[in-house]
């Protein structure tokens, strides 16, 4: 019998096989071509936390960018891990923890009508830190996420070990307009962070990101994007959420630094012997100098 092409019946089955074909193909495509998208990401992710320590501004210059930047990771980048809300180590991979998932706790924590409400949701906080080392000095790499004008942006800020001084950092986004609020991506906007400060008074102070703020004599604030307004303040609001929930930490490592300075001065003088495990011996007192930089 012969087959009625321009019947219904053939349409609709015609239809769906070519439908099921395509289905199947993309379906083996994006099956097949996932590693490497996932590696694209890491490698994306690696370098941008480089970035943020000044580290692989020359990478469009490589031959093997991929392996260069593995390389550069795997020698800087010496140790990660993840705090809770009180600045206490938790179980946890840094590198996984999704930024916008944790937005999301953040912004329901500020919305939180009671103090247990908030406090219940910020029980769920889960904290990325990264740690570089640059020959004697050693950065700790903090995350920032929010929303911007068209769409998220986010960034690293790495801080020196003063947990005051900011070393560098790096900003990106999604869908920001170009020329405008897309300039965060840009040197002349995130090299305006080396320098300055995250304290003031003795006191935790964001980052203000306002016209005129990258002036010498504000050791906060950074010029803003001409006519990138609403760009600006959304980056603002993101570092000041994100660092906010960081000073647990920031007062831990803080403490740690006084308590070594103290010992370094009333304990370890010249009457004093240091031994191998980094104890000072003073009168019989035994004070341990821990290390306040890393994990």
């Amino acid at each position: 019998m012969k087959l009625n092409t321009n019947s219904n019946i053939y349409t609709i089955v015609y239809t769906t096989i070519v439908v099921v074909i395509v289905a199947g193909v993309l379906a083996f495509v994006s099956t097949a071509l996932k590693p490497k998208q996932q590696e694209n990401i890491a490698l994306e992710k690696m370098q941008s936390l480089l970035r943020s320590a000044r580290l692989g501004e020359d990478v469009s210059a490589r031959d093997n960018k991929s392996e260069y930047i593995k390389d550069l990771y795997s020698k800087h980048m010496t140790n990660d891990f993840v705090l809770n809300w009180e600045g206490n180590v938790i179980e946890g991979e840094a590198f996984e923890i999704d930024l916008q998932a944790q937005y999301d706790i953040i912004k329901q924590i500020a919305a939180a009508k009671t103090p247990e409400a908030a406090q219940a949701r910020r029980e769920r906080l889960e904290l990325p830190v990264f740690v570089c080392t640059i020959g004697d000095k050693v950065l700790n790499i903090f995350p920032c996420y929010g929303p911007g004008l068209w769409g998220p942006v986010w960034g690293y800020i790495a801080v020196e070990d003063d947990f005051e001084t900011i070393y560098g950092a790096i900003f990106d986004h999604k869908g920001e307009t170009p020329g405008l609020g897309a300039e965060i991506a840009h040197p002349p906007f995130y090299n305006q962070f080396v320098g300055k400060k995250l304290s003031r008074d003795g006191a935790f102070k964001s980052i203000a990101i306002v016209k005129g703020g990258g002036q010498a004599s504000n050791p906060n604030g950074v010029d803003a994007i001409s006519g990138g307004t609403i760009t600006s303040q959304s980056l603002e609001r993101a570092i000041a959420m994100w660092l906010n929930e960081y000073q647990a930490y920031f007062n831990i490592k803080r403490a740690a630094i006084t308590a070594a300075d103290n010992c370094n001065e009333e304990c370890c003088g010249e009457e004093t012997s240091n031994d191998e495990s980094g104890e000072c011996e003073n009168e019989g007192q035994n004070h341990e100098v821990k290390e306040h930089h890393t994990k």
